[in-house]
């Protein structure tokens, strides 16, 4: 390609189709191709293209801070989880629903990598995704106050299609906190989806919040349309160092306790001697 042509092209964003304009080219005339479909090479490169671009962004702005999968889940591990039931959320349908999932279950049990996992699915489909620990989310907000940035802040919260609060339960809230967490909650309600992971069974979590009567209208709001998945086993990462533990245990070499016999070929040269 002549550089006019190039600086059309990069004016047009047309990137995708730009890195594999000459490859195509010599692909059509090798295959002896129409002219349409060399249209058509160079079209489903600059979608493919624009597409993982798309991906990316959202990856990247959703802030997951690992790439987990449900194909990774130990399903072994956790026997009480129903597989069906977390690849039918795969499909991100309870998102279309504007429905919001609870994970519930002790530390390690795999609540975080499950709700990582429905984020990348949505963000798959195209859907906009925010990872964020409940404690990150309320400095974030309470923060905003003192530059007049909370509105604002809050935008960032409520507009995902999907919004995943971490560790809730880890702390308990004060009644500022309680008040943004209301405002997160009812902005998304019957408006789009949240998945919340808590070590704290539900009815625990009434004692995290300050004010008894947001309490009510937050909880209210969030189970009227939501899945609860309760994860009963032990904690994977505990087990896990334990096997690591003990196969280092299995691999020191043992003393030789047994009794040491005299040389005596060594004697009898130092005798010699």
């Amino acid at each position: 390609m002549n550089d006019s042509l190039i600086e059309k092209i990069k004016k047009l964003h047309l990137a995708g189709l730009l890195q594999t304009a000459d490859m195509r080219a010599e692909q059509a005339a090798k295959e002896q191709l129409s002219y349409i479909e060399f249209l058509e090479l160079l079209i489903n490169d600059e979608n493919l293209n624009r597409a993982r671009n798309k991906r990316n962004d959202l990856m990247r702005r959703s802030r997951i801070p690992q790439h987990k999968t449900i194909e990774e889940f130990n399903f072994s591990w956790q026997p009480c989880l129903n597989r069906q039931v977390i690849y039918a959320l795969g499909t991100c349908e309870f998102i279309r629903k504007k429905e919001n999932i609870a994970f519930i279950g002790l530390p390690g049990t795999g609540k975080t990598h499950l709700s990582i996992a429905l984020g990348i699915k949505a963000i798959e489909q195209g859907y906009t995704v925010l990872f964020s620990t409940l404690s990150e989310m309320m400095e974030d907000l309470y923060m905003s106050r003192a530059d007049n940035s909370f509105r604002q802040k809050l935008k960032k919260y409520v507009s995902p299609d999907l919004l995943i609060i971490d560790e809730f339960g880890l702390k308990k809230l004060g009644q500022t906190n309680v008040d943004d967490l209301y405002e997160v909650i009812s902005k998304r309600y019957e408006s789009s989806s949240t998945i919340i992971t808590s070590n704290k069974q539900f009815d625990e979590w009434g004692s995290i919040l300050f004010d008894p009567v947001l309490a009510t209208a937050i909880l209210d709001r969030f189970v009227h349309h939501c899945s609860f998945i309760t994860i009963e086993g032990e904690s994977y990462r505990m087990k896990e160092r334990e096997r690591i533990t003990s196969t280092k245990r299995r691999g020191r070499p043992k003393k030789d306790s047994s009794p040491k016999i005299p040389d005596t070929n060594a004697d009898s040269e130092e005798v010699m001697q």
